[in-house]
């Protein structure tokens, strides 16, 4: 009998991206999750995510679940952390790639598709129950997009080229939960730029 491609006669687990999408409002931060319409965990929130295609990347499937799930389209993800307790989906041996993004909610709409019931923005100290490991991946993608913030520049895929000192404290605050403006500074994160009278501020690349 002719062997078949990536069949194996070793048992493999079976591979999933999540993604883990940060909406800032212009005041507060909300993350994005779906309800799920199947078992297991069928009615719960999570965050949207499936198994990834014989034929694509992580991120390419990532990127695909997103889309189909939410609706959402053209996101900048990153790769944070890759979940594989065996216990983590009672459907078998499932390793969760998972990615996280900061978006501006003004500029997107997300509606439910595929397997997900509805999709909904949800505020980061409001979040209902989640299935699977969620929270733990919720935990890890907050963390993460701090550590992301403190030292390149996330914050200017939702605030103009060019923003004010008050804009910029509006966003770091809902991130850090803290005015960390003047460390920001201090590091070189931003810079003013401009109007000395009527400063602006810019990111600096690090």
């Amino acid at each position: 009998m002719e062997e078949l491609k990536y069949h194996y006669k070793y048992p493999h687990p079976a591979v999933t991206t999540d993604c883990v999408i940060f909406g800032y409002d212009g005041e507060r931060l909300k993350v994005l999750l779906i309800e799920r319409s199947r078992e297991p965990y069928k009615g719960k929130w999570a965050f949207p995510g499936g198994f990834l295609n014989i034929d694509e990347s992580a991120e390419d499937g990532a990127l695909r679940e997103l889309q189909e799930e939410t609706g959402l389209t053209h996101v900048k993800i990153r790769q944070f952390h890759a979940f594989s307790s065996p216990g983590r989906d009672p459907r078998e041996r499932v390793i969760s790639i998972a990615y996280f993004a900061l978006v501006r909610l003004d500029e997107v709409r997300v509606r439910g598709g595929d397997d997900a019931a509805r999709a909904d923005w949800f505020r980061v100290d409001d979040m209902p129950p989640l299935a699977f490991d969620h929270e733990e991946m919720f935990c890890l993608a907050t963390e993460s997009l701090r550590r992301c913030a403190g030292v390149e520049p996330i914050g200017g895929e939702v605030l103009p080229d060019k923003f004010t000192l008050s804009e910029f404290t509006s966003l770091y605050s809902a991130i850090f939960g803290t005015d960390v403006t003047g460390k920001m500074l201090d590091c070189g994160l931003i810079a003013p730029v401009g109007n000395p009278g009527k400063p602006l501020y810019e990111f600096r690349m690090t």
